[in-house]
C-alpha cells in the first residue's frame, strides 16, 4: 500500500500542535548542541561522562525535531524511537543523578530529571509519545 494511504486520515506528525512540539524540540536541540560543545570544548576533563550524556541528549533532541518534521511511516518509526529514547534516558539519568549526585558534579540537560530545565525535558517526549499515537499511520 503506497505511503499516502496508509496516512491518509491521520493528521500529519507537523500538523497543528506538532508545529509547537518541533519548536520545544528545535530549541532544545539548540540549547542542548551549545552545551554540550562548550562543556566539552572548555571542561571535558572535569565531568567526561555528564558533558558525553549532554551531547548524547542533543543528538536526540536533534533526531526527534527532523523526524517530528519529516512525513512518512518510516520518519514517524524514527520519531517514536527518539522519543522513548529520550524519556528512557531521562528517567535513568534523573534517578542515577539523584540517587548517586558525586557521579554528576555538573548537571546535564537530563540529570535531576530535567530540573534545570523546569523539567520540561521529563514531560517532553510524553507529549511527543501521545502526539505520535494520535498520528500513527494506519494499518
Amino acid at each position: 500500500m503506497p505511503e499516502s494511504e496508509t496516512t491518509a486520515s491521520r493528521p500529519a506528525t507537523a500538523s497543528g500542535p506538532g508545529r509547537v512540539l518541533i519548536a520545544v524540540y528545535a530549541i532544545f536541540a539548540i540549547g542542548a548542541t551549545s552545551r554540550a560543545v562548550a562543556q566539552i570544548a572548555t571542561r571535558f576533563d572535569e565531568a567526561p561522562v555528564p558533558y558525553a550524556l549532554s551531547a548524547l541528549a542533543a543528538v536526540v533532541y536533534i533526531l526527534a525535531t527532523l523526524a517530528l518534521a519529516k512525513h512518512g511511516v518510516g520518519w514517524w518509526r524514527v520519531a517514536v524511537a527518539a522519543c522513548a529514547f529520550e524519556m528512557t534516558g531521562v528517567l535513568v539519568i534523573g534517578t542515577t543523578s539523584v540517587l548517586l549526585p558525586d557521579a554528576f558534579p555538573d548537571a546535564t540537560v537530563w540529570s535531576n530529571y530535567g530540573m534545570g530545565y523546569l523539567f520540561i525535558p521529563l514531560v517532553l517526549p510524553v507529549f511527543g509519545l501521545l502526539w505520535l499515537r494520535r498520528t500513527a499511520p494506519r494499518r
